[in-house]
């Protein structure tokens, strides 16, 4: 036994020192040097390296993350950059530097997906990605040398791929109106004419890269929310009319439950996740549990399990029929059972059985918006 610990004791620490060991200061690359070469999976199944690009006069090599608002707030102007310049000789390349381990899913809140190569794809086929995009996310080999500070993060190479811009797109992350600057617009311009590029270098405003060795940063997000309390109230039919009425001004995801139901058991860690996800936003996950009154002890013990530290109600009558008519008149009495309630009562959206994660996301994340202007 004290074997088996001291093993399991030194894996922890050199897996702890495995990590520490890569941290690095990363510097962003210097303009007029060299394109670094890189060899990274795209979400079409195939490797890329600089060598696929060679063609192309004048490359863009952008740094981006599906769950960053900055990024999704530009994605129509890279998709209509790369409409308008590859026919004229430029190629992108689009890296996703993130480490999915270092992301916690709190940080979450603006978008539907992570940041790994499967929800990459995802997002690639939702927006008609016009460009490869490259995962980068496990040992950043490809992402270090350039060093980029945040997403999204624009470098610009000439034909001999020697860096002559760094820096944003534009000045503004708002989608909903028109920049004052089109600084990556313009180095490129300036690269087809064969002039020097205006302004070289600018900031790159956005989400902060998500390192592999800040995983720990991660990890106590997550450990906040597993340490929160956990408890459950009894509500009669009123309580539950004012809930469906939602006087708030959250957009409010309930969902009726029991312990017994089978479904209902298995889908309820998504709804804890989702929960995590938007909590931080103007959302709010209400569990209801159809359990009778007696079991409330059983109820409050699955929760605690399940790290539930929402707003969690047990009905307190065993007349299940006045506890369909309050929640839903469209709803036929099999469970699970969520809705989604606009504030003022409007429901923006109904799932009979168990719920899809990805649909419930995108409902959610459609209502609230996905860039910090919709706030």
């Amino acid at each position: 036994m004290k074997i088996s610990c001291i093993i399991i004791l030194i894996s922890i620490v050199l897996s702890s020192f495995e990590v520490n060991a890569q941290q690095r200061e990363i510097k962003p690359l210097e303009i007029g040097a060299q394109a670094p070469d890189f060899n990274l999976p795209g979400i079409d199944g195939r490797n890329y390296s600089l060598a696929d690009f060679a063609d192309y006069e004048v490359l863009v090599v952008a740094f981006w993350a599906n769950h960053c608002p900055t990024a999704q707030a530009y994605e129509d102007r890279l998709i209509e950059m790369v409409n308008k310049y590859r026919p004229k000789g430029v190629g992108f390349v689009v890296i996703s530097p993130n480490s999915p381990k270092a992301l916690s899913v709190v940080e979450l809140g603006y978008s539907d997906l992570g940041d790994d190569l499967d929800d990459m794809k995802i997002r690639a086929e939702d927006k008609g990605y016009n460009f490869p995009y490259l995962y980068d996310g496990d040992d950043h080999q490809g992402s270090i040398p350039y060093g980029p500070v945040a997403t999204p993060h624009v470098f610009i190479f000439d034909n001999e791929r020697k860096l002559r811009y760094r820096g944003r797109i534009d000045d503004t992350e708002n989608p909903y109106i028109e920049p004052n600057t089109s600084d990556a617009r313009d180095a490129i311009e300036a690269l087809l004419a064969g002039s020097e590029v205006p302004l070289k270098e600018t900031p790159s405003f956005g989400c902060s890269i998500k390192w592999k060795w800040n995983y720990q940063r991660a990890r106590d997000l997550d450990k906040k929310w597993s340490e929160m309390t956990v408890s459950v109230e009894e509500i009669d039919i009123e309580g539950i009319k004012k809930l469906i009425a939602n006087d708030s001004e959250n957009l409010r995801m309930i969902n009726v439950w029991a312990t017994w139901c089978g479904p209902c058991i298995v889908e309820f860690p998504d709804l804890v996740n989702i929960d995590r996800m938007y909590s931080r936003r103007n959302f709010e996950f209400i569990s209801l549990s159809a359990d009778i009154p007696s079991r409330k002890n059983s109820v409050l013990s699955f929760l605690k399990k399940k790290e539930a530290a929402n707003r969690n109600y047990l009905y307190n009558s065993t007349d299940k029929y006045a506890l369909i008519e309050a929640v839903d008149s469209e709803w036929q009495g099999a469970l699970p059972h969520t809705l989604l309630i606009a504030p003022g009562g409007k429901i923006v959206a109904r799932y009979a059985g168990v719920i899809d994660p990805l649909t419930v996301k995108r409902d959610i994340v459609g209502y609230l918006g996905r860039y910090y202007a919709d706030n």
